[in-house]
């Protein structure tokens, strides 16, 4: 028997295991695949680095950043590139407007120079120096920014933005549960504008000169160092099948036979995280099924040639007919990812079309690829990661989903989750969300009473 069981072995899990061993608590890790690192997945082939998952986390947020250097990996920035990224809008690429705090404009000279925008959207938006505070407790992201900045920069700027960072359409994203440094800049600065700029200027500047990061071996390097620290403890190729409570501990069924466990953490997707608990705690299983999540996938396509193409990547506007989301010029991002002379691309895909075959996939990516660039291209190499269970959607309402979920599970002392469906979908939350449910794990071990946990 283990003092906590912990089910899911990607960053959250593993995140979760690391904090338990470093506390001396007695735990086992269990995984369902036979890898660690869920969607973080690097894959090597044919001196190709290519991410199937996210590509990097970013500065400004210090978990990853602290993990690995508690492992002596140093973070790999970005090449520069001015301007990074581009918005694909009305069959033409766009920079990113200048100083964007998130997915809103940070600094009027920028608004008003961007190409992205009309003369009447800018105004618009300019309007937003005017307008009254909002009274909603919550709201959609494309209802705040309407009404804030009007439909253009949202259909323009924010959506694209937002549907690269929460995948899907970013239309019914609650601004409570994704958005909420914005929504308080509101609530602080009347306008949204002023206060974007007000905290864009406090903003401390970037380190290593980039605002994102990886690794020199792609972020499967951190994946590489937890799994091997946690290895004694770890049993791949075992899913739980079923969870029972017992006595103040909890049953584990898996193919391998039945384990113990006094704590539990759940660090699997919402709707496994649901499933196993049905028999026991239905109401939590309600809340965490009806917590959207949406299908995912990237196909890298590899070129023997330099495809003519700017900055890091490309984003796609909504009404512009590509099925793609958007285009990372990996070869131009990242160094060391693709041989002397190759151009490397990966397309990105959310909701129904993320369901196709790899094949399809890769040739859906193509099509898009040589619409964009108005040439006929081959790839040499091909790779496609399908997400089925992709990411979850924090729709209007999550943060009181959220409360309710956590309510529910008072129902079962020794329960805990983690996951990038409960305060943030980014890296450095998914890891926060594992080391916080390792740190309830083990202050419920310290205050249950003994004779609950024999």
């Amino acid at each position: 028997m283990a003092q906590v069981a912990v089910v899911g072995g990607g960053w959250a899990g593993l995140a979760a295991a690391l904090a338990l061993e470093e506390a001396g608590a007695d735990f086992l890790l269990l995984e369902a695949s036979p890898r660690l690192g869920g969607k973080v997945f690097t894959h090597r082939k044919d001196g190709f680095l290519v991410e199937g998952g996210p590509d990097a986390s970013v500065r400004y947020k210090r978990e990853v950043l602290e993990l690995a250097g508690r492992f002596g990996l140093e973070p790999l920035g970005t090449l520069p590139a001015k301007p990074a990224a581009y918005i694909l809008r009305r069959g033409r690429a766009h920079p990113l407007p200048e100083g964007l705090l998130q997915v809103v404009p940070g600094d009027f000279l920028g608004l008003v120079r961007t190409p992205l925008l009309s003369l009447g959207g800018k105004l618009r938006a300019l309007y937003d120096l005017l307008l009254p505070r909002g009274r909603k407790e919550d709201e959609s992201l494309r209802a705040f920014v309407e009404r804030r900045l009007g439909l253009e920069v949202y259909e323009a700027l924010v959506a694209p933005l937002a549907g690269g960072i929460y995948g899907g359409e970013p239309d019914e994203l609650s601004m409570r549960a994704a958005f909420p440094q914005l929504l308080a800049l509101e609530e602080k600065h009347r306008s949204l504008l002023l206060g974007a700029m007000r905290a864009r200027r406090a903003r401390p500047s970037r380190e290593g000169g980039s605002l994102f990061f990886s690794f020199r071996e792609g972020l499967g390097a951190l994946t590489a160092r937890m799994a091997a620290q946690v290895a004694e403890k770890t049993l791949l190729a075992t899913p739980v099948l079923g969870v029972e409570p017992l006595g103040g501990r909890y049953r584990l069924h898996t193919p391998r036979g039945t384990l113990e466990a006094e704590a539990l953490i759940l660090a699997t997707p919402a709707p496994v995280a649901g499933g196993l608990l049905r028999p026991f705690l239905p109401q939590a299983t309600a809340l965490l099924k009806g917590i959207p999540h949406i299908p995912a996938a990237t196909a890298s396509l590899a070129f023997r040639e330099e495809l003519p193409v700017e900055g890091h990547g490309l984003l796609m506007a909504k009404g512009e007919g590509y099925r793609v989301r958007g285009f990372t010029w990996t070869h131009r991002k990242w160094p060391g990812r693709a041989p002397e002379g190759f151009s490397l691309v990966r397309a990105y895909f959310s909701g129904e079309v993320a369901r196709l075959s790899e094949a399809e996939l890769v040739r859906v990516a193509l099509e898009d690829l040589r619409r964009h660039l108005g040439q006929e291209v081959r790839p040499e190499r091909t790779f496609a990661f399908r997400f089925p269970e992709g990411m979850p959607a924090y729709r209007v309402g999550h943060r009181e989903r959220i409360r309710g979920l956590e309510m529910a599970l008072l129902q079962a002392p020794g329960v805990f989750l983690a996951g990038n469906y409960l305060e943030g979908v980014g890296l450095p939350e998914v890891v926060r969300s594992g080391q916080r449910a390792a740190e309830r794990a083990l202050g419920y071990l310290a205050l249950a009473p003994k004779a609950e946990r024999l």
